[in-house]
C-alpha cells in the first residue's frame, strides 16, 4: 500500500537569498535517501516561502525494496580442507550470513575459485525508517548560520514548528528542542493555524490561509501582475529575472502594486534612481516605450489587496526619503573637484601591505603606461588610457558611492562627464570595474579594458605577494573573478601579450616596493599556479576534455587568444580519425625527447636516407611553423607539424635511434628532441587522449 509523505519546516524568516538552494539541497537530499533506503515513490516535489522548506512524496511504499544479494566468501582452498570437508572458516561465513553450508556455491573469480551464498533482504517498514529525516533536515547548509537559546544545532534562522506525516500519522523525531505534528501556520498576519489530517490537503490549505507554497507560483503571479500594470497604464517593466526570484522569496501572498515619485527627481542620473529602486527597496523601475524611466515603481506586497493604497502611500513615503537622500549626495559631490577626491584616496587602505588606494592608482599607472607602449597605441588613445587609470577610483571617497557602493565607478563615469572629462575618459573609469563577475559584460572601450588589465593584475599580483590566496569560498578580494576577467580580456581583445610578461611586470613593481618578509620566489609559483587555473576554467568552456587544457598548459599560459584558438583546434582534431597517424608520429618523438638535451644536428652523420628526409622536412617545417606561429594561426601551425607525420614513421622504420654507435646515437637522438621542441611549443600532444577518443568514435 502507498502513501504520502510530507516534511515542513517551519522557520523564522530566511533571508531571500538563502531560500533557492535550501529548497533544492532539502529536495535532492531526500531523493537520495528515498534512493538509498529502496523506498519507492511516485513523485517528490519542494516548496518554500520564507517561512518554510518542505518536501513532498507522492505514493511512497509502505515498505522498502526486499533485494537478493550474493555474499562473497574466502577462497575454495581456505573453505575445504585436504578431505574435502567444509573448515571453520565456510562454516562461520555462512553462519554469519545467516545460512548454512548447504547453502554455499562455489564461482571463478579471476582465475580463482571462491565460496558464496545467496540471502534476501526483507525491506523494512518505511514508517520505521521516516525518523531519519530529522538527519536530513539537520544537514541542510546555509551560508551563514545562527544559534539561538541553548541550542547545538547552527542553522540560517531558528526552527519554530515542524510537520511530518506518513499517511495521517505523525513521524516522531525532533530538531532542536521542537517535536513534529501536524501543525502548520498561514500567512503570519492573515492567516489562521492549520491542523493537516494529510499530506495531499498541504498545498491547498496554505492557500485557503494565504501562503503560496510553491515558489514557481508565486513568481507566475507577480509577472502576471506586472503584466496587467503594464497593460492597464501603458508603460514598460524592463525584465529583472534576478530581482523577480529575490521578490518571490520575500513573499508568501503576492500582490502587485505601481507607486509613483516626483519628477524633479528624475534630473538625476539613470543609475542612481535604479539603484535607490532595486538595492534599498526591491521595487521595479518603470520605463517608456523609448527606454526613458518613468517617475513610476512597480512593488509586491506580501498580503492581499486590503487598504492598497495606505500601503502605496507608505513605500512612496520610503522612496521620497531615499531620493531625497540621493539628490543631497549628488549635489554635494559635485562642490568638489576631481583632485579633491583622489587626495583623499591618500588616507584610504587597500591592504595593509599593499598601502593605500593612492598607492594602487600610481601601480594600475605605471601597468597602463607598459601596456599603452606594448600595444603600439597613438599618442591620444595612450593620454587617454593614462588619464583614465589616473582617476578611475576618485569617485571611492565620494558620498554616492559610500551610499551606494556598487554604484562605484559608474558615478565616477556621470562625474568625470559633469567636470569636462572626454567621453573616453569617463566611459573606461565605469568599464575598468567590468566584468563584475566571471561571466559578466567586458569593458566596451579599450582605454576601459587597459585600465581593467591594469587594475585586476595589480589586484592578483599584491594580494599574492601579501600572501592572500583563495582557499575554498574564502575569496574576499574577489582574486579568481579578477584573474578570470583578465584572462577573457586579453583574449577578447586579441592582444599579442603573454600572460607571464603580465605578471612580470606587476611583480617587478611589488620587487620595486620592497615589501618586507615576501618570498617573492614562491609568490611568483602560486601566482603562476593561480593563474593557470583560471586560463584552464576558460579553455574548458572551449575544449572538449581536461587533457587538452593540461597538454597546452603544461608550460606557460602564453598569449591568451593563439592558446584559446589552439584548444579549439585540438578539440576538432581529436575527433578526426584521419589525425591519428599524424598524432602518433609526433608523440613518438615527445617519448624519446628526454633522452639528450642536444638539438643540434649534423647532416653528415646519417646514415640513411630516412635521416636525410625528415631532417629536410623539418627544416622547412619549423619556418613554415614559425610563421603560422607568429601570426598566432594554431590551423596552420598544427598542419606544419603534421608535415612531419609520414618522414616520422620512415625514419623509426629504417633506423635504430639507440644506435651502438654513440655518434650516430646522439646525431639521431638531436634529431628527434628537435622535433619535440617544435612539438612542445604547440603542446605537449602526449598529454592527449587521443586513442580513447577514437574507439568511442
Amino acid at each position: 500500500m502507498a502513501e504520502d509523505i510530507l516534511v515542513e519546516i517551519g522557520l523564522e524568516e530566511l533571508p531571500a537569498r538563502f531560500i533557492d538552494d535550501a529548497e533544492k539541497q532539502f529536495l535532492q537530499k531526500s531523493q537520495r535517501w528515498l534512493d538509498e533506503q529502496r523506498i519507492a515513490y511516485d513523485s517528490i516535489t519542494s516548496f518554500s516561502t520564507p517561512r518554510r522548506l518542505a518536501v513532498m512524496v507522492n505514493g511512497a511504499s509502505d515498505s522498502q525494496t526486499s533485494i537478493r544479494e550474493e555474499v562473497k566468501g574466502p577462497s575454495e582452498k581456505i573453505a575445504k580442507d585436504e578431505n574435502g570437508d567444509w573448515t571453520k572458516a565456510a562454516i562461520g561465513f555462512s553462519k554469519g550470513q545467516g545460512k548454512t553450508v548447504d547453502d554455499i556455491y562455489t564461482k571463478d573469480v579471476n582465475g580463482s575459485n571462491y565460496i558464496f551464498v545467496e540471502k534476501q533482504i526483507i525491506g523494512k517498514e518505511t514508517r520505521d525508517l521516516l525518523p531519519a529525516f530529522k538527519d536530513i533536515i539537520e544537514s541542510i547548509s546555509f551560508p551563514k548560520n545562527m544559534r539561538w537559546a541553548e541550542q547545538s544545532l547552527r542553522y540560517a534562522r531558528p526552527v519554530r514548528w515542524l510537520v511530518a506525516l506518513f499517511g495521517r500519522d505523525v513521524i516522531p523525531f525532533e530538531v532542536a528542542d521542537v517535536h513534529t505534528g501536524n501543525h502548520t501556520y498561514g500567512h503570519r498576519f492573515l492567516g489562521n493555524d492549520i491542523t493537516l489530517t494529510s499530506p495531499t490537503e498541504y498545498e491547498k490549505a496554505l492557500q485557503e490561509q494565504y501562503v503560496i507554497a510553491n515558489p514557481q507560483k508565486r513568481q507566475q503571479l507577480i509577472a502576471n501582475g506586472m503584466t496587467q500594470l503594464e497593460s492597464d497604464h501603458g508603460f514598460h517593466i524592463p525584465e529583472d529575472d534576478e530581482l523577480l526570484q529575490e521578490v518571490r522569496n520575500l513573499v508568501e501572498y503576492p500582490t502587485v502594486f505601481t507607486g509613483s515619485f516626483d519628477n524633479n527627481y528624475l534630473k538625476l542620473p539613470e543609475d542612481v534612481l535604479i539603484t535607490s529602486m532595486k538595492e534599498h527597496q526591491r521595487y521595479f523601475p518603470v520605463k517608456d516605450s523609448n527606454g526613458d524611466l518613468l517617475p513610476y515603481f512597480i512593488s509586491v506586497r506580501n498580503g492581499d489587496d486590503y487598504k492598497l493604497d495606505t500601503v502605496r502611500k507608505g513605500n512612496e513615503k520610503v522612496l521620497q526619503a531615499r531620493l531625497s537622500d540621493a539628490q543631497f549626495f549628488f549635489e554635494e559631490d559635485q562642490k568638489q573637484s576631481i583632485d579633491y577626491y583622489l587626495n583623499k584616496l591618500e588616507r584610504i587602505v587597500f591592504q595593509e601591505k599593499l598601502g593605500t588606494i593612492g598607492d594602487k592608482v600610481r601601480r594600475v599607472r605605471k601597468i597602463t603606461e607598459q601596456l599603452s607602449q606594448r600595444l603600439a597605441l597613438d599618442e591620444q588613445t595612450q593620454a587617454n588610457a593614462l588619464r583614465a587609470a589616473d582617476i578611475c577610483k576618485f569617485d571611492l571617497p565620494t558620498h554616492m558611492v559610500d551610499e551606494f557602493s556598487n554604484l562605484q565607478g559608474i558615478i565616477g563615469e556621470t562625474y568625470a562627464r559633469n567636470a569636462g572629462e572626454n567621453e573616453s575618459v569617463a566611459k573606461a573609469i565605469a568599464d575598468h570595474y567590468l566584468p563584475s563577475q566571471a561571466d559578466g559584460k567586458l569593458p566596451d572601450t579599450l582605454e576601459g579594458a587597459m585600465v581593467s588589465v591594469a587594475d585586476k593584475l595589480d589586484t592578483v599580483v599584491g594580494c599574492m605577494e601579501a600572501g592572500l590566496i583563495p582557499s575554498g569560498s574564502h575569496d574576499p578580494y574577489g582574486l579568481r573573478r579578477q584573474a578570470t576577467g583578465l584572462l577573457r580580456i586579453l583574449h577578447e581583445r586579441h592582444w599579442d601579450i603573454t600572460v607571464e610578461s603580465l605578471l612580470e611586470l606587476g611583480q617587478k613593481l611589488y620587487l620595486d616596493i620592497g615589501m618586507e618578509q615576501v618570498d617573492h620566489e614562491k609568490a611568483a609559483s602560486e601566482l603562476d599556479q593561480f593563474l593557470k587555473q583560471r586560463a584552464a576554467y576558460l579553455l574548458q568552456n572551449v575544449a572538449s576534455g581536461q587533457d587538452i587544457t593540461q597538454a597546452l598548459l603544461h608550460d606557460d599560459i602564453g598569449v591568451m587568444p593563439y592558446t584559446m584558438a589552439k584548444a579549439k583546434e585540438l578539440s576538432w582534431q581529436r575527433n578526426n580519425s584521419a589525425f591519428t597517424p599524424v598524432h602518433e608520429a609526433l608523440v613518438r618523438t615527445l617519448n624519446l625527447a628526454g633522452k639528450t638535451n642536444r638539438q643540434n644536428v649534423d647532416p653528415d652523420v646519417f646514415q640513411t636516407a630516412s635521416e636525410s628526409d625528415l631532417f629536410a622536412v623539418l627544416q622547412q617545417a619549423e619556418n613554415m611553423f614559425a610563421s603560422a606561429n607568429s601570426r598566432q594561426n594554431a590551423h596552420q601551425a598544427l598542419q606544419e607539424l603534421a608535415r612531419l607525420a609520414q618522414p616520422i614513421h620512415a625514419f623509426f622504420e629504417h633506423n635504430m635511434v639507440m644506435s651502438d654507435d654513440a655518434i650516430i646515437r646522439d646525431n639521431r637522438l638531436s634529431l628527434v628532441n628537435r622535433i619535440a621542441a617544435l612539438v612542445y611549443s604547440y603542446a605537449d600532444l602526449s598529454a592527449i587522449e587521443w586513442k580513447q577518443q577514437f574507439e568511442s568514435v
